[in-house]
């Protein structure tokens, strides 16, 4: 049994795949980032399924919040998928505490891409995160 953090990543490692190849079958996917035999995880399917349902409106959301001439085009797949995911749970997760759900993005940048990116991130989702 995997746990939300292990999770996440799965659900980065289906986002990506699928961004390559956004026809590709969402089961073959799956089973390429989980272990042989190995139930798909319900929140799994949530975030991936979340995410694409919702890509255009995160998509616009970030698009906001970056610097003066800058577009997504601009940004690494990695970066936007991870900032689509944080961002994902941030909005639509109600029982994801926001710190939560950038601290989990923030893991996610730093395994998958740099320090420099997961400043980026937080930057980036700390926009949209209520000011206690």
């Amino acid at each position: 049994m995997r746990n939300r953090h292990e999770i996440r990543e799965a659900a980065f490692q289906s986002l990506f795949a699928l961004n390559a190849n956004p026809e590709a079958d969402h089961a073959a996917v799956y089973a390429d980032v989980l272990a042989p035999g190995e139930e798909v995880p319900d929140y799994l399917t949530e975030l991936v399924d979340g995410v694409l349902a919702h890509q255009a409106e995160l998509d616009e959301a970030i698009s906001a919040k970056l610097k003066k001439g800058w577009t997504l085009s601009r940004l690494t797949k990695t970066d936007l998928i991870v900032l689509r995911l944080g961002l994902y749970e941030i909005q639509y997760e109600a029982a994801m505490p926001d710190k939560a759900a950038i601290n989990e993005a923030l893991e996610i940048a730093k395994t998958y891409s740099d320090e420099q990116a997961a400043k980026f991130i937080n930057g980036i989702l700390g926009h949209f995160v209520a000011k206690a």
